[in-house]
């Protein structure tokens, strides 16, 4: 165990119905990657100690099944948009923050999320992907990347489709490195739009033995 670490409870022992395993602990760079690499993440609002969640069952991205709707392909196609890759990392996350959602009353990216993932992405573990139009940053998205994995964090889009052109992209980026799964955590309807899929946790445990190296 490293200085600072957290260490987890069976992901058995999770909540049924919210998927929440426990609360407390840290944020520490070594605390985070033992939690991804268990099939956990952070989740709390401003003010609240940390929680941890595992859920059952999981949200979640095949890169072979990523689905493009004809109106998508014809946008990729004008070249409105421009997508980039780990340029603007620390920007994604702040808009991310900032950004307005409509069954959130606030934003669960508080500082201590921000300067945690801030130090994932300058050690290489956390990466960002970017649309651009005309050269501004209009959407995106910032996750974190273990072995083949990726778990998706957050994105947002202050045009719209930019944030949706942002994944596409990138998970068409991910499939030339080989990644086998894409982690959404939870279902929303724009995720579900792309070809994402339920999974027991059991199975999404077994994927990330068989991923992460």
């Amino acid at each position: 165990m490293h200085p600072g670490q957290v260490d987890f409870p069976p992901t058995e022992m999770a909540d049924a119905e919210t998927g929440l395993l426990t609360i407390g602990g840290n944020l520490t760079f070594n605390t985070l990657i033992n939690a991804y690499s268990s099939g956990i993440f952070p989740w709390y609002n401003e003010g609240e100690p940390v929680c941890w969640y595992t859920p059952d069952p999981r949200f979640v991205l095949f890169p072979g099944d990523l689905k493009i709707s004809h109106s998508m392909k014809s946008l990729i196609n004008r070249n409105i948009f421009e997508f980039t890759c780990d340029q603007s990392f620390k920007e994604v996350v702040r808009n991310c923050r900032i950004a307005k959602r409509k069954t959130e009353p606030g934003t669960w990216i508080t500082d201590d999320i921000e300067n945690a993932y801030n130090l994932l992405f300058e050690k290489g573990y956390a990466h960002s992907a970017e649309c651009r139009k005309n050269g501004k940053l209009v959407g995106g998205l910032y996750g974190v990347q273990l072995g083949k994995v990726f778990f998706g964090e957050s994105m947002f889009s202050n045009e719209s489709n930019a944030s949706k052109f942002a994944l596409i992209k990138y998970v068409q980026h991910l499939k030339t490195l080989h990644v086998g799964l894409i982690d959404c955590q939870v279902y929303t309807p724009h995720l579900a739009s792309l070809g994402g899929t339920f999974i027991t946790r059991k199975s999404f445990n077994e994927l990330l033995e068989t991923l992460i190296n």
